[in-house]
C-alpha cells in the first residue's frame, strides 16, 4: 500500500468529517534555474473531501521519505 492509498484509507475531513475522498499528486517548479529548465522537483499530495471539497496539502517527498532524485534527472532529460 502506497502513502496515497494510506491517506485515503484512514481520511477524516477536519471541516465535516466526511469519510471519503479524492486525491492527486502534483509536481512544481520552484525559482531560479529550475523554473527555467523546468525541473519539477516540488512534489505534493492533494487530498480532497468529495463531500465539502475542503483540500488538505502534503509534500509528498516528506511523506516518501525521500527525495525522488530518479524523477527529477527524467524530468531533465525527457522535459
Amino acid at each position: 500500500m502506497n502513502v496515497q492509498d494510506a491517506i485515503e484509507s484512514k481520511f477524516v475531513c477536519s471541516k465535516c468529517q466526511g469519510t471519503s475522498c479524492q486525491s492527486k499528486e502534483l509536481s512544481m517548479t520552484g525559482t531560479g534555474l529550475s523554473k527555467m529548465f523546468d525541473i519539477q522537483y516540488n512534489r505534493f499530495l492533494f487530498v480532497s473531501c468529495t463531500n465539502c471539497g475542503y483540500v488538505e496539502v502534503y509534500n509528498s517527498k516528506i511523506l516518501d521519505g525521500k527525495g525522488g532524485e530518479l524523477g527529477n534527472v527524467l524530468d531533465v532529460l525527457f522535459g
